[in-house]
């Protein structure tokens, strides 16, 4: 038997990326996906390609009406839930705090914060009644840290952290549990969109991005091999099939060690340049 045999889930931001891999792997796994996101072509496109376990609904996740009815609609098709992630966001922005826009920064809260607290609220309620159920929020190492993202993404993602370990307080009387998982550096449309390159390119570019992110990756994490969506996913499973039963209230990061600090040769290096200054 697989290990998702016949539970049910919902991917938010399943187009692409990370939320694709999960997805495909939820289904791999056994169970009935249905995938949400605001492209419909590429979520229409994604379903199929999964084949009869998944399907496509879209969903503006910052809007209240659009979440609750794809967790009506889930429902209503499958009769229960019991894997919700909230994985939909996007890039941010990188101006200096001194110039922010704050309608950016309203726009990034609504999608990555309040898209996570409306997936966790309305989810959360069938998955009470039930008594059963797990939801699985996505984070970053860029909201542990700053100097890694945008200030918008960055503190979008901190507050995620902090509704994880909230709502799993919350909910773990009713059997629900909350977790999250914090990537770091993950070759994804996402990377590419805040580098400027448009969203209809950007899933592309990001493919040759990848090419590249194990060099990008040296010197920067202790782990030097390159983050992958599939990485991501295989956490994300964990957390949502009975192997994680008692695990609530937690994130886990995956990104080679970057939140537990620089390589250690980085800091011989400096320790070196600073040699060489004293003594010149």
């Amino acid at each position: 038997m697989k290990s998702m045999d016949q539970k049910v889930a919902i991917v938010t931001g399943a187009t692409s990326g990370i939320g694709a891999s999960i997805a495909e792997l939820l289904v791999a796994e056994g169970a009935h996906v249905v995938l949400a996101g605001r492209r419909e072509p590429e979520g229409t496109e994604m379903a199929t390609l999964l084949g009869e376990r998944a399907g496509f609904f879209r969903t503006d996740v910052s809007n209240e009406e659009d979440v609750a009815a794809l967790v009506g609609h889930t429902f209503e098709r499958y009769g229960r839930l019991d894997v919700m992630v909230n994985n939909a966001g996007g890039p941010g922005d990188m101006s200096p705090a001194t110039e922010y826009n704050l309608d950016t920064f309203e726009r990034t809260m609504a999608v990555h914060v309040s898209g996570t607290l409306l997936g966790i609220k309305h989810a959360g309620r069938k998955m009470a009644a039930q008594a059963s159920g797990s939801i699985i929020n996505l984070g970053s190492a860029a909201g542990k840290a700053g100097g890694w993202a945008g200030l918008d993404y960055s503190v979008a993602k901190a507050a995620i952290l902090q509704l994880t370990r909230s709502a799993a307080v919350d909910l773990g009387e009713h059997g629900v549990r909350v977790n999250s998982v914090s990537p770091g550096f993950v070759p994804t449309g996402i990377f590419a969109k805040g580098a400027g390159v448009p969203p209809s390119t950007a899933d592309a570019a990001a493919a040759l991005l990848g090419a590249k992110a194990p060099s990008l990756v040296q010197g920067v994490q202790p782990l030097a091999t390159a983050v992958t969506p599939a990485d991501v996913a295989a956490a994300v499973l964990w957390l949502a099939g009975d192997a994680g039963r008692l695990i609530t209230g937690q994130d886990i990061g995956i990104d080679g060690g970057v939140s537990a600090g620089r390589p250690v040769t980085a800091l011989r290096a400096e320790r070196d340049r600073l040699r060489h200054a004293l003594s010149s």
